[in-house]
């Protein structure tokens, strides 16, 4: 069955509303539990999660099941429904952005949901339920925080430029592990940070507080809402070597658009360097 040309407004009014109020409630259980002891489970050596990232799930797909029973989503935890072959929407949910983070109870993590039409994502909502920020962009309207219009830096040196990266969870086992690039960028930037929460960190480079970010061997979930963000605040996003393919997350690189090649440059070698080392 052909998609219907395009979504309308009302339309992409009610998914956003929607969206919100979910992002909220489950921003809000959140915030409610931080302090409490955490069930903990293990998908890798170090990759975490807890009971919290599953019930903050299931607050976020219940609400959109309701809304928009055919609907496609996929979620972090193991969520994965209806493909969107007939209404070509589908909803990719991150319920708890730095999990690792809030099982040691550091106030740094988010919800992170984006819809997806037809290959492409038409809405993102990140919220930070500590800082009560709640990010969100439609395609072609813009980026806000707190319903501000929101856009990226004005810094056009890379020396002069604030970075922010994360490492795979799998930095133990493969030599692909981020550290080559940590330490070029480490002497070409003016500083790097490591938050922990890539959602987050794509949304300070769409509000200015990053000019650039780059990360590798993430999920569609860590990514999609944020990547909007940034690309409706002004900014720029691409994978290591300058192309699309970045909504996997596999690679990664968004900023401010005036320091991207210069990003791309240093990337290059890092990337020259791990093609040596396999």
């Amino acid at each position: 069955m052909p998609l219907k040309p395009k979504y309308t407004v009302p339309e992409i009014d009610r998914f956003l509303s929607v969206a919100r109020e979910a992002a909220l409630k489950a921003g809000e259980f959140l915030r409610n539990n931080l302090n409490r002891r955490q069930r903990v489970a293990y998908k890798g050596v170090v990759n975490l999660v807890t009971d919290c990232d599953r019930r903050s799930q299931a607050i976020i797909t219940t609400a959109l099941r309701r809304a928009f029973p055919d609907h496609g989503i996929l979620a972090e935890e193991g969520e994965e429904t209806r493909q969107p072959d007939k209404t070509g929407y589908r909803w990719l949910i991150d319920p708890l952005d730095g999990t690792t983070n809030f099982a040691h109870r550091l106030p740094i993590f988010c919800v992170s949901i984006a819809l997806e039409y037809a290959g492409k994502v038409i809405l993102g909502l990140v919220y930070d339920p500590m800082r009560q920020e709640l990010f969100q962009a439609v395609r072609g309207r813009g980026a806000f925080l707190n319903g501000r219009r929101i856009k990226v830096s004005d810094t056009r040196l890379l020396n002069r430029s604030l970075l922010a990266t994360g490492f795979p969870y799998d930095l133990r086992e493969s030599r692909v592990n981020n550290l080559t690039h940590f330490e070029n960028f480490l002497f070409r930037a003016q500083a790097i940070r490591r938050c922990g929460a890539a959602a987050l960190d794509l949304c300070y480079v769409a509000c200015g507080r990053f000019d650039g970010f780059w990360e590798l061997k993430l999920n569609p979930w860590d990514v999609a809402a944020g990547t909007l963000m940034v690309t409706e605040a002004g900014g720029t996003v691409s994978d290591f070597r300058g192309g699309k393919c970045f909504l996997d997350g596999r690679e990664v690189v968004a900023t401010n658009g005036l320091i991207h090649r210069a990003m791309l440059r240093v990337l290059k070698k890092g990337l020259t360097k791990e093609t040596k080392k396999s």
